[in-house]
């Protein structure tokens, strides 16, 4: 079995509406247990691509695939439920329902990953399990979400994400509003969370301070190229 999770192949894509736009990436690659910085600006075309590695579109050219499957050959549904079984995704706003309870917020992702709640055993202790291990209050299980504050947020995103083991964690930007000691803290409990579930992780984000955390720095620019359409 190949150790790579993650592998985009001359990838293409023209935003639809904006003609004359179009990103293109040659190759990107992440293996089992890597973590992995992608650096890039506004409007570098960061959220394009992670919107590529989820399969929510889809290429014009080329080949995305996780763990060996091409997400590009499966339908819409497919592709659906292949994104809920392979790959957790921590967001920048972090997406919780509000009035849902943190035990509500962690188990979502396994309504719609039978295969991912199988690799569970009991849902409810292995959500307790990450909350115990992410430093959430031991009764946070019943709070409602909107209750607790931006770090404890944060966490549960975390805890979302990695219930049910899938091989690839995606976070979108999620130390953008935390200090230097927070973005410390926070980075110590994802990377401690990751290797030990043998969890793959690409995290973007605009702060190259953050680079020498992760295995692997990349740059959008060095990647990704964007075309505009001579006029």
């Amino acid at each position: 079995m190949s150790d790579t999770v993650l592998a985009l192949g001359d990838i293409a894509y023209q935003w639809s509406g904006r003609s004359g736009f179009s990103l293109q990436v040659g190759s990107l690659t992440v293996s089992k247990g890597e973590t992995v910085l992608l650096l890039g600006e506004s409007g570098s075309g960061k959220s394009t691509l992670l919107s590529l590695i989820c399969g929510t579109i889809l290429p014009d050219l080329g080949t995305v695939k996780i763990a060996g499957t091409d997400v590009t050959k499966l339908s819409g549904g497919a592709r659906d439920k292949f994104r809920a079984e392979m790959i957790g995704v921590i967001f920048q706003q972090f997406n919780l329902l509000p009035f849902g309870t943190v035990m509500d917020n962690i188990l979502l992702p396994l309504r719609f990953a039978p295969e991912r709640r199988k690799r569970v055993g009991d849902a409810t202790a292995e959500a307790a399990s990450l909350c115990a291990a992410l430093g959430l209050p031991q009764d946070v299980g019943k709070a409602k979400a909107n209750t607790l504050s931006v770090g404890q947020q944060q966490r549960v995103a975390v805890a979302r994400a990695l219930i049910g083991k899938p091989p690839l964690i995606i976070a979108d930007e999620p130390t953008s509003a935390l200090d230097a000691n927070s973005q410390a803290a926070f980075l110590d409990l994802l990377f401690a969370q990751t290797s030990a579930h043998g969890t793959s992780l690409l995290m973007v984000s605009h702060d190259p301070r953050l680079g020498d955390r992760f295995d692997r720095t990349l740059r959008m620019e060095d990647i990704a190229r964007i075309e505009r359409a001579m006029a």
